[in-house]
């Protein structure tokens, strides 16, 4: 993701993403947000959802993994585990999302593979040369 997305979403959840200045050692927050500009808009709308759960959920790790968005999250004083269980709901359903959306560019897209996964539209698949999964090695 550019740094000007990255740093949208951080200006906008500031308490969300309050840990990635923190060293490795304490986070991997500090490796930014590893992921395609075409997932700003989901990533946004995931974040605004947490932050309306309850202000002391924290990102620990937002990257692309086997194709689809990872948004880990933890809490950061007390939080009930009820509103906790929702959270990883919205992860689960966000990263669900995902599998749908094209990372580059944010439209329609699908889980394609070339020895590596990831979810592109028909133009970044054929640009990045990545077919159907069961065409995959």
């Amino acid at each position: 993701m550019t740094k000007e997305l990255k740093d949208k979403l951080y200006v906008n959840y500031q308490g969300l993403f309050s840990r990635k200045d923190l060293p490795m050692s304490q986070t991997c927050m500090c490796w930014g947000i590893e992921v395609g500009d075409g997932w700003y808009n989901l990533i946004d709308e995931l974040c605004s959802k947490l932050v309306a759960l309850h202000p002391n959920i924290r990102a620990d790790q937002v990257k692309e993994k086997y194709g689809t968005l990872r948004f880990y999250i933890s809490s950061e004083g007390k939080v009930p585990a009820t509103l906790m269980d929702k959270a990883y709901d919205l992860e689960d359903e966000y990263e669900t999302k995902s599998s749908t959306i094209c990372e580059e560019c944010g439209n329609v897209g699908l889980l394609r593979g070339n020895g590596w996964l990831r979810t592109l539209c028909d133009a970044h698949a054929t640009a990045m040369g990545y077919g159907p999964i069961e065409d995959m090695p």
